[in-house]
């Protein structure tokens, strides 16, 4: 199994950019399989590289029995209308706050090996595509907060029992340390 620690907010890779996928091989396939093991072990809707600490333009989701995944993507709205719901963020646990998107979006980008393909959502598959698009640009939901609510968003975090944590394995599981060999020379 692929699971792997899931990055907090704090953390500075969730805020750099990603950079493009270049080389469409099995390192990249395997990082989609490690991206959708995890989602699904921490039950979230989507997951982004940059959560699992990989700086690269990939997510995954899953959304209404769904699953799916997109490389180097590029979103737009589709017509004006937007919907404010709770959103969470597997790099926030455990808080959801009400936060504003579009309605409707339509997304390109590749597959795993290279392949064009487009993604149309509505609703929750929208949120997800936007959401995990936002991480690959160095994005967290609350920044798209209105200001007060992102004031009081921070201030509830301020006190989450994961404080001061870099990642966390979805299972509960403590994170391995690694293994640092030391040469004897």
């Amino acid at each position: 199994m692929s699971v792997t620690p899931i990055r907090i907010i704090g953390d500075p890779v969730l805020r750099t950019p990603a950079a493009p996928v270049v080389d469409f091989d099995a390192e990249l396939r395997q990082l989609v399989v490690d991206l959708t093991e995890t989602m699904h072990s921490a039950g979230g809707a989507g997951i982004a590289a940059p959560q699992i600490g990989v700086g690269l333009r990939v997510f995954t989701w899953y959304v209404e029995g769904e699953v799916g995944h997109l490389v180097n993507p590029d979103v737009a709205p589709v017509g004006e209308e937007t919907e404010e719901d709770a959103e969470g963020c597997l790099s926030i646990p455990g808080f959801r706050f009400d936060c504003r998107r579009h309605l409707h979006v339509a997304a390109t980008g590749w597959n795993m090996y290279g392949e064009p393909i487009r993604v149309e959502g509505s609703h929750k598959l929208a949120r997800a595509i936007q959401h995990e698009t936002d991480h690959l640009d160095g994005v967290l939901f609350i920044d798209r907060l209105d200001t007060e609510a992102r004031a009081a968003a921070l201030e509830i975090l301020q006190g989450a029992a994961w404080q001061g944590e870099q990642a966390y394995l979805p299972s509960g599981e403590p994170i391995p340390t690694p293994v640092v060999k030391v040469s004897p020379h």
